[in-house]
């Protein structure tokens, strides 16, 4: 019998006590960890509207050219450039002395018309009365006849002749043809206008209201198309963002879609009207639109760092009833705010995952928690909900 020490036999049960101690650690160091917290949303389908972020042009409502329609030297400027005038209201004085001898010279043919008509009147008249009685020959009764319808005819032509000279004086006066605001002037005092071509004297703009010019490429118009087939739209409302980033307080409305496609642009034009009472824009600003064409039925609005893609497509992480990750392909039509427009792929109630999605792998478990935006964070009334 092989006798051991005592010391020998103390170290040999605390080495195995160590190896159960030790064997015991591993084992739970080896157990499943807990499944991913993901923050997540329910999606609800809901009309969304149709919103364009678009880049336009405002125009004057009317502009008018102001020219000079008769020729004659220029003698003064009476509006005060840059400043509003009315209709009818004058602007510029051409000198009408050439304008004034021309109507005394209408005048005086008229009278000697007058005075020819009357003469050739009465020899008709007694041509009439001789003619019966055989007094005087056919051929001298007809004659006399022309000769009071020459008169009368000359007698108009030199009504016209005299109206147009007085036209033409009124002209020497160059009115403003619209309410609106009056540019600068383009001529000076004492140059010659009118000779030839009608000069361009200033413009007049009305600004009340304007014009934002802007255009479409056929795919969005098309995809408009899309969305709003078969449903009612109302009035198409668009807001103005000014260059500096506000947002003009009086939202217009778009009234004019053309029908032809630029080919330079593959584009579209449209056009919408904006109220301008306090005249604070101007034409030829360009401005930011943000257009409400109409709304998109049954679609989703997702935070847009819910959205994935890669090769397959674009794609969002549900949490299912089952508790596990799934991958879902979805159709995003466009961005919208902070969020994207989901027309398809999704269903009512879908848990989209929204934060977290690096540790979600889909097949695995997670744990669904509702998301809260960036600084919403202990405040669950301030966090934005999904589409309505």
């Amino acid at each position: 019998m092989i006798m051991i020490p005592r010391c020998a036999a103390l170290a040999f049960a605390l080495a195995l006590a160590l190896s159960a101690c030790g064997g015991g650690g591993d084992e739970q160091a080896g157990g499943a960890p807990p499944p991913p917290e993901l923050g997540v949303i329910k999606a609800q389908p809901a009309n969304v509207p149709l919103q364009k972020d678009l880049v336009g042009r405002l125009a004057a409502y009317r502009s008018a050219d102001v020219r000079a329609r008769v020729p004659g030297v220029l003698q003064r400027r009476v509006y005060a450039e840059g400043s509003d005038v009315s209709e009818g209201q004058v602007l510029f004085q051409i000198d009408p002395s050439q304008m004034q001898a021309e109507v005394g010279q209408a005048q005086a043919s008229l009278a000697s018309a007058e005075a020819n008509y009357a003469n050739a009147r009465a020899a008709a008249d007694r041509a009439r009365r001789l003619a019966p009685e055989k007094f005087i020959s056919r051929s001298d009764l007809d004659n006399a006849l022309a000769a009071e319808r020459s008169g009368s005819a000359a007698v108009k032509q030199a009504e016209a002749a005299l109206a147009n000279a007085r036209i033409n004086l009124g002209y020497a006066t160059v009115r403003s043809p619209i309410n609106g605001r009056a540019g600068k002037q383009q001529v000076t005092e004492g140059a010659l206008v009118g000779q030839g071509t009608a000069t361009l004297l200033t413009t007049v703009d009305q600004i009340d209201q304007l014009y934002v010019n802007f255009s479409l490429s056929v795919s969005e118009l098309e995809q408009i198309r899309r969305a709003q087939a078969g449903q009612t739209q109302g009035e198409t409302q668009v807001q103005v963002v000014l260059p500096d980033g506000t947002v003009y307080q009086r939202p217009g409305v778009m009234d004019f879609s053309g029908d032809v496609v630029d080919p330079a642009t593959g584009a579209i034009a449209l056009r919408a009207r904006i109220p301008n009472p306090d005249k604070t824009l101007l034409p030829g600003t360009y401005v930011t639109l943000k257009a409400t064409l109409g709304n998109q039925a049954n679609a989703f609005l997702v935070p847009q760092a819910a959205l994935q893609r890669d090769a397959g497509g674009s794609y969002v992480l549900v949490v299912g009833a089952d508790g596990k990750v799934a991958r879902k392909g979805v159709t995003a039509d466009r961005s919208q705010g902070g969020n994207w427009v989901i027309s398809s792929g999704l269903a009512a109630g879908d848990q989209v995952v929204v934060s977290g999605i690096q540790r979600a792998v889909p097949g695995e478990a997670a744990k669904a928690t509702p998301w809260q935006p960036e600084g919403a964070k202990g405040k669950p009334e301030a966090a934005a909900p999904a589409a309505k």
